[in-house]
């Protein structure tokens, strides 16, 4: 049969007006400049710059002959692990079986919102995936009002006021802390004021703690203390022990939410199916933990406070407004002193000015449209990771085994990152 060369097939969309994860595409953007051989210095992608601990690469070479399909739930031993470490820092009593195993905490937020029909609760500012994962499964989307004197979190108060006027509707509230984009947590008594407000609305609760273990001070708690039975913690690999490309995520339930758990395990058995064998394997000597892994996390979360202070200090000389970061490698400066010298530029939006500081600095950085706000708030995520983490973890083992890290220690640990802060400058004092 011929046919017509102007023939189209007409395919509809449902990713229609959707783009690309913005921090994947800003990562293939910063990588194909440098290809062309530009010098971008790569603060747009929130991956771990720290290696793998060793004891745990050793497990995955260990096991790097597992070849058969897994239970859909996951190995049991993984999850007998992740209930003992959930138990060890958290103070509950979960079991192996309220634990599920995933491609990435990513995938299991996907189909969390498959299993459960129920709007959508976000904060603004958050993670870029959390509202496009929504709209591409058909889920209603409320973004939940914050304020910078609040340091970008949601309050109690907030919370019930959206919830107030159609109280018994079902919803799914997301939790992110410490808080990508901003670096800051929340305090017990915040916690406590919004477990509160979830239960009186019956809320399903994901709290997004896979930066939990990178609390500058190791002192991170679950909202799950004060919500048990209706709180997901979900947590994985790819932050705290820099494992990003293994993708291996989990989601911890209350037993009173299994038959959630139940209705995922089916939508993942017929998607995919499990998840990585000899990654699930080494999963396990993670979350057992021990003295290298310890020591591990300990360094790391130096090291991230000190460069998060220095950033901070120096985007503030710099005349940005930022938050003090609590935890994992973010900050979220905002521009709004230079909205006038931007705008003779026709730098009006966080995009633009981001497009602008790429093209001039070679600093790769998000806006704060990714993340939420309306095109003409102009901030921008910055994701602290570009650095070589091997090095940094052996200097301050070793060097400033004793003594704290100060800005010699940044100088000498993250070239790149002072490089950065010293374009950044010169590019607001030249506006």
């Amino acid at each position: 049969m011929n046919i017509p060369h102007d023939h189209h097939v007409a395919i509809n969309l449902n990713v229609r007006g959707i783009q690309p994860s913005a921090t994947l595409r800003i990562n293939e953007l910063s990588n194909q400049l440098r290809r062309e051989g530009r010098d971008i210095i790569k603060l747009g992608l929130g991956q771990s710059p720290f290696p793998v601990p060793e004891s745990i690469v050793a497990a995955m070479r260990e096991h790097a002959h597992e070849k058969d399909y897994l239970p859909v739930k996951g190995l049991r031993a993984l999850r007998e692990s992740i209930a003992g470490y959930i138990n060890r820092s958290e103070r509950m009593r979960c079991t192996w079986e309220d634990v599920l195993i995933g491609p990435g905490s990513k995938e299991l937020l996907f189909i969390l919102q498959l299993a459960y029909y129920g709007d959508l609760l976000i904060p603004r500012p958050s993670w870029v995936s959390y509202a496009p994962q929504a709209r591409i499964i058909g889920r209603s989307v409320h973004w939940l009002p914050t304020h910078a004197r609040n340091n970008w979190q949601l309050t109690a108060e907030e919370l019930d006021i959206v919830c107030r006027d159609d109280a018994t509707r079902p919803r799914i509230l997301i939790l992110n802390y410490p808080s990508n984009p901003t670096g800051c947590t929340y305090t017990d008594e915040q916690l406590l004021a919004i477990a509160n407000v979830a239960r009186k609305y019956k809320l399903i609760l994901l709290s997004d703690e896979i930066y939990g273990e990178m609390h500058f001070k190791g002192q991170h708690k679950s909202i799950a203390r004060y919500y048990p039975e209706g709180t997901i913690i979900s947590t994985g690999l790819s932050k705290w022990a820099g494992a990003g490309g293994w993708r291996l995520g989990t989601f911890i339930f209350p037993s009173e939410l299994r038959p959630l758990q139940d209705a995922m395990a089916i939508i993942a058995s017929e998607t995919y199916t499990s998840t990585s064998a000899p990654t699930q394997y080494a999963a396990i000597t993670a979350f057992d933990g021990g003295a290298e892994i310890d020591a591990y996390l300990t360094h790391s979360r130096r090291i991230l406070q000190a460069i998060g202070d220095y950033l901070h200090l120096r985007l503030t000389f710099a005349g940005a407004t930022a938050q003090q970061p609590e935890g994992a490698f973010y900050l979220f400066p905002e521009f709004s002193k230079f909205r006038d010298a931007l705008a003779k530029h026709d730098i009006k939006t966080s995009a633009a000015l981001c497009t602008a500081l790429l093209e001039d600095t070679g600093i790769a950085v998000l806006p704060a449209s990714d993340f939420g706000f309306m095109p003409d708030h102009l901030a921008a995520r910055l994701a602290f990771v570009d650095f070589d983490g091997a090095g940094a973890l052996e200097l301050a083992a070793n060097d400033y085994a004793d003594q704290q890290l100060d800005e010699a220690f940044v100088k000498q640990a993250c070239p790149r990152l002072v490089l950065a802060m010293d374009k950044l400058e010169t590019w607001l004092g030249n506006l």
